[in-house]
């Protein structure tokens, strides 16, 4: 009788209103319980019962239940699921069909069908594959988890399965965009000078072959150096809306990965038309810049040319002939602007580093692979002299693109980063102030007062430090307007460089030409280019991460399997334990909070200072070189583990 009653109705409800929930995100353990962990840090325990109707990441609300003193949820509402699109294996088991997610905190099966224009039996138990989650339990009408296989990646036997699967987990392009050998010059309009006489040459790692600088450079006679900087033009060959230019445009950037390159434009054009390719005439965009004596920049003019690259250099070469090694040496003509070259790097660095700020000098790590993409080596390739000389001059022409930008177009696209947000600064300070280190707010945020504070903040020579303030710092963005560099410590930086790897820099190219010809600039770029250009770097950055992290556990097996020790920079400190990087190849390994010390109720973890204690006494921090010994080289999760060595 009070089955569909109001009043039964309204009970439910009163209940309903009564009874304490919380919102938060599932946090699984391989333990088969959970946590759910709300917004303001507090967590609650979720029995095993209850996460078989969860996955890791589901954002839920849930039910707060109180026994005594202990406290668990019951999830009742799906309010943002943690699955979506995502990389799986295929499980085929007496002729049903599953998927495994291909997540470290994600080992359910869970049931699949095939998309209609896939074929089943194609499907091989262990192949990676793209799909998504279709049912829920916790949503209206699902009974369990369901899910749809919508792609192959890879069969599970196919050595560029590092790859693929990386490139299909951040939906990026599997290979460069195809189109003809067929690209005649456009008539753009535009006088070009002959510069194919003049001894331009190009310095670049050996493998190279999108060659997209070419360099001249003379001693003035009144000190100082004239430089000039010929950049390939793919806009003198693809034109705004074409085909080409639209893929390029949703790219965004090349895609660098070990042993592999998809290109942002065909390689007809990337590889061979457009490269600056030794003894090959040459379309290019070009910039002739006075540098003085002390280093600081004079004049510039931006023209088109034609050009000839007289001499392809390697970055090693050049660096051991500067270095008076024996082996390798210029040719005439060359030698002498390598040396004019080396002597304007080392001006121009000194006049950044007063008035503005210089990188510190990491190592870059090279693989080597085999033709199956098994990596034999991890090479250390520190930044030598020719390295620089390359760095300080299109710094020089970047910081020349953003002037001409500005002054004369009011718009581009511009590289700006802030070195704390404004929401940020505020803890900074407080941070700051905590180390008795006394600064006011605005020289976080003004680039003349925080270049002061980062030359003070160096001399420190605080590797600790250093590693807690990046934790309050901001990202470089891509922006239609002029923004000031604190990376840098320059007012406003425009990149023009690499027009063949960057779409960013196609545009600022075509801008550029729009001032030679006198033209009105078209309409700034959309806030919808310059979020996806920011977007799509941040994609590539991770994929390149993704993939090295899983040859790096390929590589470093043997070493786990030995447990070889290695020396290691602590880079973050979590709850969990630190993380580090080994100074020998650049792999990053986790330390759990167990393996720290045998007795973990010793071991306290200061995840917001940074810093660990052992039996009340402080024994690790952020910045620490260490030892570590591998333990676990993990390709499920392609993850190292590490414990401290002594």
């Amino acid at each position: 009788m009070l089955q569909n009653n109001a009043l039964l109705a309204q009970l439910k409800q009163q209940i309903r209103d009564n009874t304490p929930r919380v919102e938060g995100v599932i946090k699984a353990t391989d333990r088969g319980f959970g946590f759910l962990e709300t917004d303001n840090g507090e967590s609650y325990f979720v029995p095993p019962p209850a996460m078989k109707q969860v996955l890791h990441g589901d954002r839920v609300e849930a039910v707060l239940k109180e026994e005594g003193d202990k406290k668990s949820v019951e999830p009742e509402t799906l309010l943002e699921a943690g699955l979506d699109r995502f990389i799986a294996r295929v499980q085929k088991r007496e002729g049903r069909l599953a998927v495994i997610p291909d997540h470290p905190s994600i080992k359910n099966s869970l049931k699949a069908r095939v998309k209609n224009s896939l074929d089943e039996q194609s499907l091989g138990d262990g192949d990676w594959v793209v799909a998504c989650l279709v049912r829920h339990p916790l949503k209206p009408d699902d009974r369990a988890f369901f899910t749809q296989i919508d792609e192959l990646i890879a069969k599970t036997d196919d050595p560029a399965v590092p790859w693929r699967v990386t490139l299909a987990r951040h939906a990026l392009e599997q290979a460069s965009p195809q189109a003809g050998d067929d690209w005649p010059m456009l008539e753009e309009g535009l006088t070009r000078e002959d510069l194919t006489a003049t001894p331009f040459f190009t310095i670049d790692s050996e493998k190279t072959r999108d060659m997209d600088d070419a360099l001249h450079v003379e001693a003035r006679e009144d000190g100082g150096w004239r430089l000039t900087v010929a950049i390939a033009d793919p806009t003198a060959y693809v034109a705004e809306g074409h085909a080409a230019d639209l893929e390029a445009q949703t790219r965004a950037f090349t895609v660098y990965l070990p042993g592999q390159n998809v290109t942002m434009l065909p390689e007809a054009l990337a590889d061979d038309l457009c490269s600056l390719k030794e003894g090959e005439d040459r379309p290019a965009l070009a910039c002739t810049l006075d540098v003085n004596a002390d280093g600081s920049l004079g004049d510039y003019r931006f023209f088109a040319a034609n050009v000839r690259s007289h001499a392809r250099l390697v970055y090693d070469n050049v660096s051991d002939w500067l270095e008076g090694r024996d082996g390798w040496a210029p040719e005439p003509g060359i030698g002498e602007q390598l040396q004019a070259l080396a002597k304007l790097t080392e001006a121009r660095s000194h006049w950044r580093s007063e008035h503005a700020l210089v990188f510190k000098d990491r190592p870059d790590y090279v693989f080597d692979l085999d033709e199956s993409g098994n990596v034999l080596d991890v090479r250390i390739e520190d930044r030598r002299i020719a390295n620089r000389m390359i760095e300080e001059s299109m710094i020089a022409a970047n910081a020349c693109c953003a002037d001409l930008l500005a002054a004369q177009v009011g718009h581009g696209i511009f590289n700006v980063h802030n070195a704390f947000e404004p929401e940020k600064a505020d803890a900074a300070l407080e941070f700051l102030t905590a180390q008795q280190i006394e600064v006011e707010r605005e020289a976080l945020l003004e680039l003349p007062r925080y270049r002061e504070l980062k030359r003070a903040l160096e001399s420190r020579d605080d590797a600790w430090l250093d590693a807690r303030l990046r934790k309050f710092q901001g990202f470089t963005s891509m922006s239609a307007q002029p923004g000031p560099h604190f990376g840098l410590g320059l007012p406003a930086y425009a990149t023009w460089t690499s027009p063949i790897r960057k779409y960013g820099d196609m545009v600022n190219h075509r801008l550029i030409k729009r001032v030679l010809k006198g033209e009105q600039a078209p309409a700034e770029a959309s806030a919808t280019l310059t979020e996806q250009l920011t977007e799509r770097r941040k994609l590539n950055r991770m994929a390149e991460r993704d993939v090295k992290d899983w040859l790096y556990v390929r590589y470093l097996t043997p070493a786990a399997e030995a447990q070889q020790a290695f020396e290691a920079e602590i880079v973050s400190i979590n709850r969990g334990g630190m993380r580090v990087r080994l100074t020998a190849n650049g792999a990053t390994a986790f330390v759990p909070a167990p393996l720290i010390h045998s007795d973990r109720d010793k071991v306290a973890i200061d995840d917001k200072e940074g810093r660990v204690q052992v039996d009340g006494v402080e024994r690790f921090k952020l910045g620490d070189v260490t030892q570590v010994v591998l333990t676990e080289a993990r390709e499920d999760t392609r993850s190292l583990v590490a414990r401290p060595a002594a």
